[in-house]
């Protein structure tokens, strides 16, 4: 029975607090005393012509959030709630809302069809509401429907293929769907609000169409409409049409060659004419032809044998026409642009394309852009330096090294020039190209770069001086020095041509940080991480002093912040940004001074001083400080090793509350990986803590509010403890393996279909195998024996492992470390298990086959524990 709400809904858009919060506390009653009615009332209110637009938008709000929800959790709960409910009462729903789509409010149509592909979401793979497809067919196909009614039967139709997979629908109902969608976009039949509703639906369908692709005859009539379409005067219409074009791109690509002609002419004309949302997704057509490409190129220079995809070369192919069409791109850029990198428009997607298009085709498009570069370079029009220098800049990624060497020797001195132009854009692009350069042609380990001993003094005082310049330009400036210094990670003594300069490059980016000029944090950040970068990479033999006094600075600064005046949440998320980078300064420097045995010494005089710190902020509350103290602390433990105890004490309530934080849940997985940090910091002493860290553990393991991803660390941290206290594991070993066994089956039933939840399935498997090796050494030397009874269990999963042909190279170095494991920890025991599952002569011979030579090392290792154990 359906309620009067009309008011409660109106009430709880009032400007009054106090009668916004009656009337939402009533709603909120309604809703838990009776759902179905709440649910029912709010369907006839949307559905009701007379009532108030205002009352009707919410109740189709509070309607859709009643069925669907961002967090897993809470959407499997409302999907529950509905599924609960009375048939009767859910048809009632349903036809309220398939009356709602023929509404003279276009408000409520478009609502009603969100929350019918909300219900076909739940209903349709459980094979309910076979009618839904077939009722909103029907509107399409009576001639006498109005307009409004087609137009909101077009958008609903696109919501539930955006909702469903395509298995979900019988091949007869996509080929409805597909061409009332199709239809819908004809020019002489319908208005333009159910073109565009058509076309955008089509976008979303296009999922479905796999063997309509198949079907020359039914291909080419969809790619003859959607072209049509794409001239038509409307340009919300054309828009949506290039974005059908784009996925079609990206989704059909080896049906595409009969078209290309077409399509390039299309969309060359809506780059060269067309308003920009058109033009833009007609560049972003090239863009996904060439993520295709790249892809099968990847895919031929993996493969052996010419059994893969087609690659039709189309990028090769209009390379000489497409070239100078992006060019042109590049010279209609905003006045403002530089001062946001967030604008999208005709130079930033034509720069992004050209990059693809170097990256497609390699050496081939050097000669075709460096003509532009050298005609436009020295103009004195702005626009044409800018784009020039970022043609260039576009094209670092793809061509050979040998091909850009010699252009990018030749152009350093005048890019380096061009850090002091008059204009503020063309210095930005400028510092972009350069940090481009560094990024991808400035690798002294592998022998190539285009910085030496003669220079680096020159494009450092630059790039130092430029660092002063206008807060968009000195944080490219940061980007550049940051790949200058990567450059040197791992290269040994080469990178000592860094010391000398070390001292003026940290004070620059500390003066850098501290500037008020930058408005938001963004300059700020990206100054700390390049600090970070320039630690990480410099040579410790020399720079260890250096370091070491930088240490109280950035300490001094972080205590600084705790004296800072919060009055707003503002000043709160400003202090905890900042706290979060300082926290990530020292985290860095603890790791490179802990690095060798001669400067560890340096952390443990100072590292009283940083505990007490890092406990200070942690008082702070702030999530984003959490993670990066928590990763500074779990670096603190390796450096302090059993010192570490001495902490302890103060520190383990931050640590429960990091284990118990499920909301933020990254949070609760740096501090998981922390208690691993700890347990190999502290060994047995860790024991005294590990009953409240076990229960913590376990509970993480048992919630169905935490997310998933932190799941697997704390497998790793299992094989972590055990390791640590050794025998003492036996109190937590029947939880623990318990657990392990649960998500050992969770494994099995994961869907091979989706990648997202086989990676995952990869990671989970890997981590099991990796909690079960440490518990097995763990009471390898005192009490193997407990671990007798799951000995036949781990061997069951690893088998299943094995037969899976989808496995993770990881996962199989996991797997065949475990069985080593096994055999080593529990010796003649297992000789009859072995012997039983014979599985494992042919995985160790897969193994040791494997073009891995980790995974063969692993392999002769288990197979020799193993021989010693069936000889035995």
């Amino acid at each position: 029975m359906a309620m009067e709400i009309t008011q409660f809904l109106l009430s709880a858009q009032s400007p009054d607090a106090n009668v916004r919060t009656e009337a939402e506390t009533n709603l909120t009653r309604f809703q838990e005393q009776n759902l179905p009615s709440f649910l029912l009332s709010l369907s006839v209110e949307l559905a009701h012509n007379e009532k108030p637009i205002e009352s009707r938008r919410l109740a189709g709000i509070v309607l859709k959030n009643s069925l669907d929800a961002k967090d897993a959790v809470r959407k499997e709960h409302l999907v529950q709630q509905w599924m609960a409910i009375d048939i009767s009462i859910k048809s009632q729903i349903k036809d309220l809302l398939l009356r709602t789509l023929g509404s003279v409010a276009t408000e409520a149509r478009h609502t009603s069809a969100q929350v019918i592909a909300k219900i076909a979401s739940i209903e349709i793979p459980k094979k309910q509401w076979p009618e839904l497809i077939g009722c909103l067919l029907n509107n399409m196909t009576q001639q006498d429907k109005p307009a409004g009614l087609k137009q909101a039967t077009l958008e609903t139709l696109g919501y539930v293929c955006e909702e469903i997979s395509h298995e979900d629908l019988v091949q007869d109902e996509v080929n409805a769907v597909l061409t009332a969608v199709v239809q819908g976009m004809n020019l002489a039949e319908h208005s333009p609000e159910v073109r565009l509703a058509a076309a955008r639906a089509l976008y979303n369908a296009l999922d479905f169409a796999q063997t309509n692709f198949e079907n020359e005859m039914e291909r080419n009539y969809i790619m003859k409409m959607v072209c049509e379409t794409a001239i038509s005067k409307e340009v919300e219409i054309r828009q949506a049409a290039f974005e059908c074009l784009v996925s079609i791109a990206s989704t059909y690509y080896e049906k595409l060659e009969p078209y290309m002609q077409a399509l390039f002419e299309l969309t060359s004309n809506a780059v060269k004419g067309d308003e920009e949302a058109a033009a833009l997704q007609a560049i972003e057509f090239w863009s996904s032809i060439c993520d295709e490409e790249i892809e099968l190129q990847e895919y031929e220079s993996t493969e052996s044998g010419d059994s893969g995809p087609p690659h039709s070369r189309f990028i090769e192919k209009a390379l000489s026409s497409l070239v100078p069409m992006l060019l042109e791109t590049l010279l209609k850029q905003e006045e403002d642009q530089d001062q946001d990198d967030s604008i999208w428009n005709l130079s930033m997607a034509g720069g992004t394309c050209l990059g693809l298009v170097a990256r497609t085709v390699g050496d081939a498009i050097v000669p075709l852009v460096m003509p532009f570069v050298e005609a436009n370079i020295l103009k004195p029009d702005w626009r044409c330096r800018e784009a020039a220098t970022y043609a260039f800049g576009s094209i670092l990624e793809g061509p050979s090294i040998e091909k850009l060497s010699p252009l990018v020797q030749a152009g350093l001195d005048f890019l380096l020039k061009a850090m002091k132009d008059e204009n503020n854009h063309v210095r930005d692009t400028t510092a972009w190209t350069l940090s481009r350069i560094f990024e991808l042609l400035h690798s002294p380990a592998g022998g190539i770069s285009v910085i030496s001993s003669e220079n680096i003094q020159q494009i450092l005082g630059v790039l130092l001086e430029s660092i002063n310049d206008t807060p968009n330009v000195a944080e490219k400036v940061c980007g550049a020095i940051y790949y200058l210094c990567q450059g040197y990670f791992e290269a040994g003594q080469a990178s000592s041509v860094l010391t000398p300069f070390l001292t003026n490059i940290i004070t620059q980016l500390i003066r850098t940080a501290d500037r008020t000029d930058g408005g938001d944090s963004k300059l700020r950040s990206s100054a700390y991480e390049t600090l970070n970068e320039v630690v990480r990479c410099s040579y410790i033999v020399e720079t260890s002093p250096i370091i070491e006094q930088l240490l109280p600075v950035i300490m001094n600064k972080l205590g600084q912040t705790l004296e800072l005046q919060i009055v707003s949440s503002d000043d709160r998320e400003k202090q905890g940004d900042l706290q979060a980078s300082l926290c990530g300064v020292i985290q860095v420097i603890i790791q490179k001074l802990s690095s060798t045995d001669e400067t560890r010494p340096i952390i443990l005089r100072a590292s009283d001083q940083i505990m007490a710190l890092f406990l200070r902020v942690f008082a702070c509350r702030s999530s984003t400080v959490h993670e990066e103290a928590m990763l500074a602390i779990g670096s603190l433990a390796y450096a302090c090793g059993p010192k570490f105890e001495n902490y302890m004490g103060e520190f383990y309530r931050y640590l429960e509350m990091g284990l118990q934080n499920f909301e933020e849940y990254q949070v609760c997985s740096i501090t998981v990986g922390v208690v691993g940090d700890i347990c190999r910091a502290l060994d047995d002493k860790v024991l005294q803590f590990c009953d409240g860290i076990m229960k913590h553990l376990l509970n993480d393991l048992g919630s169905n509010e935490l997310h998933r991803s932190v799941k697997p660390h704390i497998f790793s941290c299992f094989g972590d403890i055990a390791l640590a206290i050794g025998e003492h594991f036996e109190r937590y070993v029947i939880y623990a393996v318990q657990a392990m066994q649960q998500a050992a089956a969770v494994c099995a039933q994961l869907d091979a279909n989706d990648e997202e939840l086989m990676e995952y399935g990869n990671h989970l498997r890997r981590t099991i195998f990796e909690a079960y090796s440490g518990i097995l050494q763990g009471f390898k030397d005192s009490k193997p024996d407990v671990m007798l009874p799951y000995a036949s269990h781990l061997l069951q999963f690893i088998e299943v492992v094995f037969l899976d042909r989808q496995r993770d190279e990881s996962v199989t170095k996991a797997a065949v470390a475990v069985m080593g494991d096994l055999a080593d920890a529990l010796g003649p025991n297992t000789k009859l298990l072995f012997r039983d599952r014979g599985f494992y002569i042919e995985f160790l011979g897969e193994c040791l086959q494997s073009d891995d030579e980790s995974i063969k090392e692993t392999a002769t290792w288990t197979q020799g524990m193993i021989g010693r154990v069936m000889v035995s």
